[in-house]
């Protein structure tokens, strides 16, 4: 199976559509609900939901997920019929196979409830017809691109000690057609001197500046502090974004002490030091935070907010 595990929890939803070509003698029996083996189009439709919520024991590679929602709707259209299964979950993939396995599996049921009365029946067409809730629908696209600054925060590193792994794991998820321009450097546990090098890069157009380590509880550990002194607007939702992400993987999220908001123009965000850390918060903010700069310069909220 793929590995999901990284991915982060959306509502994903689905609608799938099978065609049925029928003789008039099908679409009566099946109007009146009068097939030898009872009620079919009832029938079809519970049996859509069922293999909708078993789609992963018969498909091998499909994720078992929590279904939310599961139904089938008909639609009669000369010469035929309109199958359509809609699926929704709250996971970390699509529900795309199991909407194509209720439809599937709807259409199938009612070939076998109809075929001691017809012949004329086929099946001609299972296909998808829409989904939503994957990582794609939160992929904005900026152009122009914006620029990017990673500083890292660590006594240990800045006198040469230790090796940066978390900021460069940062640096990873700017490998992006979003970002152009970037800058990475190494500072100490020094709350002035991040102040000056993030007024540095707010005086060179830095869109988003990442701040990676000292929010932990050690007594040098004093970005937060730094930073609530720069924000205009904080942004609580991205650390809190960050941290539930995290605390499904290690009850040691909790004690992260993150921030983030607006300074000016830039966007700044407060990571963890640790390798394990730094990563898990991207992968809980990338590409989603991207959206920041499409609204603000002046883009909307796909499916809402006056789009």
């Amino acid at each position: 199976m793929k590995d999901v595990t990284n991915k982060y929890e959306t509502l994903r939803e689905a609608v799938a559509e099978a065609r049925m070509s029928l003789d008039s003698e099908a679409i009566d029996l099946l109007k009146r609900r009068a097939t030898d083996k009872g009620d079919a189009l009832e029938c079809a439709r519970v049996a859509g939901v069922m293999a909708a919520k078993n789609s992963p024991s018969i498909i091998p590679f499909c994720h078992p997920l929590p279904i939310t929602y599961a139904n089938v709707e008909y639609e009669f259209e000369s010469p035929g019929l309109a199958i359509r299964a809609r699926v929704k979950t709250i996971a970390v993939t699509g529900v795309e196979m199991e909407a194509l396995t209720a439809a599937s599996v709807a259409a199938l049921t009612l070939y076998d409830m109809l075929k001691p009365h017809t012949e004329n029946i086929e099946i001609q067409s299972i296909r998808l017809l829409e989904k939503s809730g994957g990582k794609s629908d939160f992929k904005a696209v900026l152009d122009p691109p914006i620029k990017a600054a990673v500083f890292v925060l660590s006594d240990t590193i800045a006198a040469g000690k230790k090796e940066d792994r978390a900021g460069k794991a940062a640096m990873e998820f700017l490998q992006s057609p979003n970002v152009g321009e970037q800058h990475y450097e190494i500072l100490p546990d020094e709350p002035d001197l991040l102040r000056e090098r993030i007024g540095w890069a707010k005086e060179h157009g830095f869109d988003l500046i990442l701040a990676v380590g000292g929010t932990g509880l050690s007594a040098r550990d004093k970005t937060v502090e730094a930073l609530r002194e720069m924000i205009d607007r904080e942004i609580p939702g991205i650390s809190e974004a960050s941290r539930a992400y995290g605390q499904r993987r290690t009850p040691y999220a909790m004690l992260s002490r993150g921030i983030a908001g607006m300074s000016g123009g830039s966007l700044i965000v407060a990571l963890p030091g640790s390798t394990k850390g730094a990563r898990q918060s991207c992968e809980a903010l990338f590409p989603a935070i991207f959206h920041v700069f499409h609204v603000m310069r002046g883009g909307r909220h796909k499916g809402g907010y006056g789009s």
